[in-house]
């Protein structure tokens, strides 16, 4: 009877193998059935995703208003021109300031070229380095797709690109020389590689996730959170193969990304006392063991990053990622639940513990939380066509619209505004015709310390080659109690404890010295007013100068109609709230009489 029943190799009617290998089994139900219009989606999506971080990527040049922006990367990157690649800074790794150091002298033709571009002309070089942080960052949106298209499909990774390619953080920053979005291109590299793991098991996996690990630490430490994929990654190999095979795998992963962290960051290895040191210092400063920053949000770190996702990646996907997960652990697809859930659920926790916290240091996560919203949504979709008998066509417009429509608006918004003029440059222009060349002004620290003079140009009115003779604001004559120092002494004060430094008696000092003009802007007054903590000294100072003083000048980033927005370490400067028309913070000038000043 078996005989009989027996089919030869070969016929229509051969049964299935009924035990495929894994690898099969994982390569067959990963392979895409057809490529359909996904190609040139994609295509048309990297494109957008690029124009947007274009789009007023001159903002506020050739000054560059960003503090971070001004003093960590683009300087480094010129710093190595004139000494060895030792950095001898390790609060945030080198890696991005190395890349730049190389395109810069590639561009430029030589290192003196890039050095004299950066003395003369500041807006070639600060503008070549931000294309160089929004290309990383579109590549980041390809990487991403290819990451959800190989934890799930090509739909949802699509969707998923499409997600992070709008989300509204990473297209804001990705218009600075910062090392934020450039670090989002490894991250989804190292997730790439744990979905092959996931996948396929294959040594080649492990590898891409070791070298997105280490690649992605050396460019912002928080990176490294993608080891936490990659581990989740090896416990489902291991279960469905062979134990052994998997922890030697990981090993060499492990190995793999100190090896790129090493090469993208030599001298972590070849000076760890100062690495280290650096390291230390800069967990020190986000866990706030100096004083409390004044301005900054108080409270829960941890639901000042779950706000942050409502805008920063929007209110869609950060609801439809919770939907992603719960159907991930519903449906016991524990593979997948282990790689994308619980990376963001420790890094939400371990960040918002800290005293400082900032929106743009969400974003590590993002790709993560746009795979797991982009399965959510695509599952939607099948849901309504299954159940409800929408159309597919229909249920995906409507979803995509859910998923994308508060992005793009929010990005449109913020591009068009930080391609006008920038407040700050408003006020110097202002400044350039109607204050004397070589008059004393007090400016405070919003702007950065060559804001003083003309780009390119020494001036004969002021010993510095300024344009105007600056008080110090980073020096105070008083102690940190408020008291007179001793003696015409002063102490230094940072730039975060400007504000505390503030004494009504300063304006006495400031007319007695000749300095009669005085510059402000609400990134620094706003936080006084903002925080309830604020030394009084400030407040009463703003007082006394509005009663001391005339305005002879304001700008507002804010039409006349419109309610301004509290001050705040985010909204203050990404420029999210629609009521902002220009980039920056409202700026004055007053005019101070009596003393030396007149009437």
């Amino acid at each position: 009877m078996a005989a009989a029943t027996a089919t030869a190799p070969g016929s229509a009617t051969t049964p299935p193998e009924p035990n495929p290998p894994r690898s099969r089994r994982w390569r067959d139900a990963a392979r895409p059935r057809a490529i359909g219009l996904h190609g040139p989606a994609l295509a048309l999506l990297l494109v957008v995703s690029l124009v947007l971080r274009l789009w007023g990527i001159k903002q506020g040049l050739p000054y560059s208003y960003n503090i971070d922006e001004a003093t960590h990367f683009v300087p480094r990157a010129i710093a190595f021109f004139g000494h060895d690649l030792n950095p001898h800074y390790f609060l945030n790794p080198p890696a991005y300031s190395y890349l730049l150091h190389g395109v810069l002298e590639l561009w430029f033709g030589s290192g003196d070229a890039a050095v004299r571009s950066y003395a003369n002309d500041p807006t070639a070089v600060f503008v070549v380095a931000r294309v160089v942080a929004a290309v990383l960052g579109t590549i980041a949106v390809a990487l991403t797709y290819l990451a959800g298209t190989r934890l799930f499909n090509r739909n949802v990774g699509l969707l998923a690109a499409a997600i992070f390619g709008l989300a509204f953080l990473p297209v804001f920053y990705s218009h600075l020389a910062l090392n934020d979005v450039p670090t989002l291109a490894p991250v989804a590299l190292a997730l790439y590689g744990a979905g092959g793991v996931v996948r396929r098991g294959r040594l080649r996996d492990y590898a891409f996730a070791g070298l997105g690990i280490g690649l992605g630490a050396a460019t912002k430490y928080t990176a490294g959170i993608t080891l936490v994929c990659l581990v989740a990654a090896t416990v489902c190999d291991a279960a469905g193969g062979t134990p052994r095979v998997a922890v030697r795998n990981l090993v060499i992963a492990g190995l793999v990304a100190l090896a790129t962290f090493a090469l993208a960051n030599p001298y972590a290895v070849l000076h760890f006392g100062e690495f280290r040191s650096g390291l230390s210092q800069q967990a020190s400063l986000a866990a706030g063991s100096d004083p409390f920053k004044l301005g900054l949000h108080q409270g829960s770190g941890t639901a000042y990053y779950l706000w942050t996702f409502t805008w920063g990646l929007g209110w869609g996907p950060s609801l439809a990622a919770l939907g992603g997960a719960g159907l991930l652990l519903a449906r016991r697809k524990l593979g997948m639940a282990l790689v994308l859930i619980p990376a963001p659920i420790a890094f939400v926790i371990f960040m918002g513990d800290q005293q400082r916290f900032f929106g743009r240091w969400l974003m590590p996560v993002f790709p993560i939380v746009a795979i797991l919203a982009a399965y959510g949504a695509v599952e939607l979709v099948r849901w309504l066509a299954r159940t409800r008998r929408v159309p597919a066509a229909v249920g995906g417009g409507l979803v995509a619209v859910l998923m994308l429509a508060q992005s793009a608006v929010a990005v449109i918004h913020s591009d068009a505004v930080l391609s006008r003029p920038d407040t700050r440059s408003v006020t110097r222009t202002w400044m350039v015709h109607h204050l004397p060349a070589g008059a004393k002004v007090v400016i405070e620290p919003l702007v950065p310390d060559d804001w003083a003079s003309d780009v390119g140009r020494s001036l004969p009115w002021t010993p510095t080659g300024e344009r105007w003779v600056r008080w110090p604001t980073w020096l105070t004559p008083f102690a940190a109690d408020g008291t007179l120092l001793p003696d015409g002494q002063r102490r230094y004060v940072l730039v975060d404890q400007y504000e505390r430094s503030l004494q009504p008696a300063l304006l006495d000092q400031y007319a007695a010295s000749g300095y009669c003009w005085i510059v402000l802007g609400s990134l620094q007054a706003g936080r006084a007013f903002a925080d309830p903590r604020a030394d009084p000294g400030a407040v009463a100072y703003y007082a006394q100068l509005a009663q001391r003083s005339r305005l002879v000048y304001h700008v507002s980033p804010f039409p006349r109609d419109a309610h301004p927005v509290p001050f705040s370490f985010d909204w203050s400067i990404d420029y999210y709230p629609r009521q902002y028309r220009l980039p920056g913070p409202e700026m004055s000038v007053y005019r101070l009489t009596g003393a030396q000043c007149g009437s």
